[in-house]
């Protein structure tokens, strides 16, 4: 059995290249627990507030509840749920889940396969991550859910990966005159430039392309906050701002909340910017809440 081509294949809910990853997420989960040694069942009661946080955290700004992957994950051939009655998920209900004292595991040959093969675990986490979010965001996602992966164990798996086009970071940051196109930033070391970074709008792993007008060139910070959807573009390429983002310090103020409403740094003349479609995606997908009002200066 592939496990890994199964991993791939998680059946999702699709509409527009609306991210929906709530099933990547649980198995994300419930492999890191695996790891750590838990190899008994998960009961809903019990991990329903983690999958809620990470839901929060690494899913749309939707308002969505754990109980859906935790019953529907079954259909998928990795995942298997029983309740206090034996066999079965009760469904995707949260008070079904709760009463019947629902609790879910990997399915007895997958935690086999685990056992046999260690470094199975780690290529179908890599799977995970690069099919269904930024890898600006993989380290810290794995931290949340427990996981610890060698670099041995996440080699690239070319029959689930889309080749990336390596020029796409040297034509963005060129584009941007290696400026940071949130906050200007543009510091060298000599000829080198250091805490510059390409960022997608419409994510890679969601068919975003490695073209121009789905790129920014942004500093280490703000790329972070742009995958986690503090910052955003709006109409008339202003930065936008999340209301859900709080930060009390001068830097927070000056780094971020200051942003609100101001254009961006480029590009320079005779280069598009950011393609209308990938800026609908990002705000959509991506981007928290609403908007900040724009800081008066």
């Amino acid at each position: 059995m592939d496990w890994l081509e199964r991993t791939a294949k998680l059946r999702q809910w699709a509409r527009s290249g609306a991210r929906a990853p709530h099933k990547p997420l649980l198995l994300l989960y419930a492999l890191g627990r695996f790891q750590q040694g838990g190899d008994d069942e998960l009961r809903y009661s019990a991990v329903e507030e983690d999958l809620k946080r990470l839901l929060s955290e690494y899913g749309p700004s939707n308002r969505t509840t754990p109980a859906y992957p935790f019953h529907h994950l079954v259909s998928d051939g990795v995942w298997e749920v029983r309740t206090e009655r034996g066999p079965g998920s009760p469904g995707s209900g949260v008070r079904e889940l709760r009463d019947a004292g629902a609790a879910g595991r990997l399915v007895p040959e997958l935690r086999a396969a685990l056992r046999r093969e260690p470094s199975l675990l780690g290529r179908m986490a890599r799977v995970l991550l690069d099919l269904n979010f930024p890898s600006s965001l993989h380290d810290e996602l794995c931290e949340a859910v427990g996981l610890e992966l060698e670099e041995a164990e996440t080699a690239q798996v070319s029959a689930v990966r889309r080749r990336r086009d390596r020029r796409m970071r040297e034509l963005v940051l060129t584009a941007y005159e290696y400026r940071c196109a949130f906050c200007g930033y543009d510091g060298r070391i000599g000829a080198t430039p250091v805490g510059l970074e390409a960022a997608h709008v419409r994510w890679w792993a969601f068919d975003g392309p490695d073209d121009v007008d789905n790129g920014l060139c942004l500093c280490s910070l703000h790329h972070k906050l742009f995958d986690k959807g503090v910052l955003g573009v709006g109409d008339g390429h202003r930065i936008l701002v999340s209301q859900r983002f709080v930060g009390h310090s001068t830097a927070a103020r000056e780094q971020v909340i200051a942003l609100s409403g101001r254009p961006l740094v480029g590009p320079q003349p005779g280069i598009p910017s950011i393609a209308s479609a990938h800026r609908a995606w990002h705000t959509s997908q991506v981007f928290h809440g609403s908007a900040r009002p724009a800081t008066v200066v």
